[in-house]
């Protein structure tokens, strides 16, 4: 009785906006009209004229799905076009899509990603922030923590940036300073292939450094991408550049291979993983490796707010005299993403 009540609630909107509006219809036969924003980690989200706050529903629940304008659509193959979408009259569980005029289908669950083509600056961005502080009366602890990411998504290429910081100070110990950023761009070649151009940027007390920057070029592919996950490999060559606090250690120059991986799980609910390991070996110091490990999980709270438990490590083999061969940071945060 629910479902027919809702319909015909909907019924003003469906006559006044069917012809120019999007729509979604569901496996309870729940019909929306809006225009949708996008389809991404497994969540499509339409903006309706009857809502203050756009609807994010499981993409597994759309039974059929109608949109009237173009979109950049990315399938389960890697495949990057750009098409209208449209369920299939004939079969309901096939969308249609075209490639270069030319009409073709495949299975709705084959769509992992949609972002209308013609949008504004802020609908191709995202990014995050995460807060923490933790106060102690015992030697006068204090520790604040910083977490942030930013991105944004373009047709052929994408670019992302992220900032971690972690100050901490106590009575009778030397305060601890660690600032760890990244900068990258990528560029989709086709067929889940990508090459990208990016630069870390690590300033850590515990291993003594100044300031390390790794620029880097490579290649890489996602060779899993569903509506649940994605688990991509790349790899390239770098240059590691290292400065360090004690005035009485040598900088270094250093250029290295790197081959690295990242895997993100969103289909838990409301709970989303990623993880991130990156190894480099270098070309010109030896035997000396390198490795930098990020471990994120994080639950979902309304009004886009969520909770994330974080774990970051970094190991080399190699360090300077009097400086740690591992670092570690741990994490539990509270923050609010766009």
């Amino acid at each position: 009785m629910k479902k027919f009540v809702l319909f015909f609630l909907f019924i003003p909107f469906i006559i006044n906006s069917w012809a120019q509006n999007d729509s979604l219809l569901f496996d309870n036969d729940i019909v929306i009209i809006g225009e949708i924003k996008s389809l991404s980690r497994g969540i499509i989200t339409i903006e309706t004229d009857y809502s203050d706050s756009d609807f994010k529903i499981e993409w597994e629940k759309v039974r059929e799905i109608y949109g009237t304008s173009e979109y950049i659509i990315t399938l389960s193959t890697g495949e990057r076009i750009i098409s209208s979408i449209s369920s299939d009259p004939s079969d309901h569980s096939k969308v249609l899509l075209a490639r270069q005029g030319k009409a073709f289908t495949v299975a709705l669950n084959e769509v992992v990603f949609i972002k209308p083509l013609q949008e504004g600056f802020l609908q191709k961005l995202n990014a995050s922030v995460d807060l923490g502080l933790n106060l102690t009366k015992a030697n006068n602890l204090k520790q604040f923590t910083l977490r942030s990411n930013i991105g944004y998504l373009a047709n052929r290429w994408s670019a992302d940036g992220s900032l971690d910081i972690v100050r901490s100070t106590q009575d009778s110990i030397a305060a601890t300073r660690r600032t760890d950023a990244s900068a990258g761009f990528n560029y989709f070649l086709g067929k889940r292939w990508y090459s990208f151009i990016s630069s870390n940027f690590l300033q850590n007390d515990e291993q003594k450094l100044k300031l390390r920057a790794t620029p880097l070029v490579g290649i890489g592919n996602y060779f899993m991408q569903t509506n649940s996950m994605y688990w991509g490999l790349g790899g390239g060559i770098a240059w590691n550049i290292e400065n360090y606090t004690d005035p009485e250690v040598e900088d270094r120059r250093n250029s290295e291979i790197n081959l690295g991986t990242e895997l993100n799980l969103f289909d838990m609910g409301d709970i989303s993983l990623v993880t991130k390991l990156s190894a480099y070996k270098s070309l010109s110091e030896g035997n000396r490796i390198r490795a930098d490990f990020k471990f994120d999980i994080k639950y979902d709270l309304p009004l886009d707010f969520y909770i994330r438990l974080g774990y970051t490590h970094n190991f080399d083999n190699q360090p300077v005299e009097g400086a740690s061969e591992n670092d570690w940071v741990f994490l539990a945060t509270f923050g609010w993403e766009l």
